[in-house]
């Protein structure tokens, strides 16, 4: 990632949570984001267009193979969300959609049926991990997972609080370095002073 850019993201994370009126220890609603970003959220079931047999591949045969996607037609953007997966997922999979918006990223690739649909679209390996990246910070920001982390140090309580899946609340303790740094601290704190 180019330099600077985690912090980068800290500082958009708390920038609009503090345009949607919530603390940097609150849990995010990423569709409350996407309405303020003027992004629609749809599951597939709510596409008026979409047969019988595409929701059946999209949602019973395929359910595994995709997340979610952000279509783009004239001015409106709409993010299609996988509605068989869990809410922590959907969370998460709109929380990425928006940062590759708010990124400004383009899709490397973008496949058109015949008819002019878009069957599939994906971006640069680097683009995908900023986009990492900014959902991580969006979802559970440094500051408020620190500040948190201190009161209780138990990662499924925390994950609950921030409304993300237990694995997302670890993986944001390791890359943010909070748990090291609440470690230490709790370690300098607790000697004893002669």
């Amino acid at each position: 990632m180019r330099r600077g850019f985690k912090s980068a993201c800290e500082r958009i994370a708390a920038a609009k949570r503090q345009e949607l009126g919530l603390r940097l220890d609150d849990p995010l609603d990423p569709r409350m984001l996407a309405a303020h970003l003027g992004v629609l959220v749809w599951h597939p079931e709510d596409v008026p267009s979409l047969s019988q047999e595409s929701l059946i591949q999209l949602l019973d045969r395929d359910s595994d193979g995709w997340s979610a996607v952000t279509l783009h037609v004239g001015a409106t953007r709409l993010t299609i969300v996988n509605s068989r997966h869990a809410e922590t997922r959907q969370r998460s999979s709109i929380a990425h959609e928006l940062a590759h918006i708010m990124l400004k990223h383009k899709p490397d690739r973008i496949d058109v049926s015949e008819k002019g649909y878009l069957l599939l679209s994906s971006f640069e390996s680097d683009q995908e991990a900023e986009a990492d990246w900014l959902a991580g910070a969006l979802l559970v920001p440094r500051e408020g997972l620190l500040k948190t982390f201190r009161r209780t140090e138990s990662p499924q309580r925390l994950a609950r609080r921030f409304g993300v899946s237990t694995q997302l609340l670890e993986w944001r303790l390791r890359m943010t370095g909070v748990a090291v740094q609440a470690k230490r601290a709790k370690s300098y704190y607790g000697r004893s002073r002669t």
